[in-house]
């Protein structure tokens, strides 16, 4: 009888190198050169047409399978339940730390899945609007702690969700200033309900936002129909979340109206000091305490290379 062999690792996860995962989709639905690439882009974070069409056009196709099933079991349960029901939105969660590229990943998903020969609607939301005002983090004394779990509303954010998939005709979300740096009182983005809901949000995949609260048995995660974890060296993650600080001072905080105006006219060391010192202090352990926890809930992890190109991805298996 042969030995079980117990130094044997298995995964739940499928990798594929980006060759491997370029070579799933060798015939483009329709063709990306013509897309422009600045309309999908974040600030420095960079994008090529090869990146179109080696890692995001296989993982459309790959998303067009799921989505494909959970129309055919929408309609199968009808015919079940000889009751015809409205559609709901299928429902992209996309999560990862601060500045690793999770606006990019989102813009293109949802330009390239609108292409489709269906051409559903698709609609991306960001949690940023869901934070609690700044006001009201001030009062909770956590403004500091703008970004982790418990300086979002996310009672809000369920119930925006909730009304999605229960087929309500228009929704409503508010929205965030990243140049006020805070929520923008009485205004909102209203849309309709789309085929395709995409919600990106550092802590998205997470299960408990708040410690004292173990008693939740909902999260934000179970609206999720299929999720993302875009991932990446911890060093190269800091490396671009400064990089894009010194560019933000060159632009957005050079703004009279910006929260940041401030630091537009520090020297350069001055400024780098403050941003490595936001990054040790707040970033950096809401990534460790928070957000890379959630890495391996997700369905689908891009693995980022030091040049902010995906060198591969890795899928749970079904």
């Amino acid at each position: 009888m042969k030995k079980p062999n117990f130094n044997v690792t298995f995964s739940p996860f499928r990798s594929f190198t980006r060759e491997d995962w370029r070579q799933l989709e060798d015939h483009p639905m329709f063709p990306v050169k013509d897309i422009d690439l600045s309309k999908l882009t974040a600030l420095n974070e960079p994008l090529t047409i090869d990146e179109l069409e080696d890692v995001y056009m296989p993982m459309v196709r790959f998303l067009q399978i799921h989505i494909s099933h959970y129309r055919n079991l929408h309609n199968e349960l009808d015919e079940f339940f000889k009751n015809k029901s409205s559609r709901v939105p299928y429902i992209i969660g996309i999560a990862g730390s601060v500045a690793v590229g999770k606006s990019t990943t989102s813009r293109v998903l949802q330009k390239l899945l609108s292409m489709t020969p269906e051409q559903p609607k698709v609609e991306l939301v960001t949690t940023d609007g869901f934070l609690y005002c700044n006001e009201e983090l001030n009062k909770r004394g956590i403004l500091h702690r703008k970004g982790f779990p418990e300086s979002y509303d996310t009672k809000k954010l369920m119930a925006f969700l909730s009304v999605a998939k229960s087929g309500k005709k228009r929704l409503v979300v508010p929205i965030y200033s990243h140049l006020i740096y805070d929520v923008e009182k009485d205004k909102v983005y209203e849309f309709d309900l789309p085929d395709i809901l995409i919600v990106e949000g550092i802590n998205v995949l997470q299960v408990s936002g708040n410690k004292q609260k173990k008693k939740r048995s909902v999260f934000v995660s179970d609206f999720f129909d299929f999720s993302i974890y875009v991932d990446a060296n911890e060093k190269d993650i800091k490396q671009w979340f400064l990089n894009r600080f010194i560019t933000l001072q060159k632009t957005a905080f050079s703004n009279p109206e910006s929260y940041f105006f401030q630091y537009s006219t520090w020297p350069l060391d001055k400024l780098m000091q403050f941003a490595n010192e936001v990054w040790d202090n707040i970033n950096l352990p809401n990534l460790k305490e928070n957000i890379l926890p959630t890495r391996f809930r997700a369905d689908l992890i891009i693995e980022k290379g030091s040049e902010h190109f995906a060198r591969g991805i890795r899928i749970r298996k079904i």
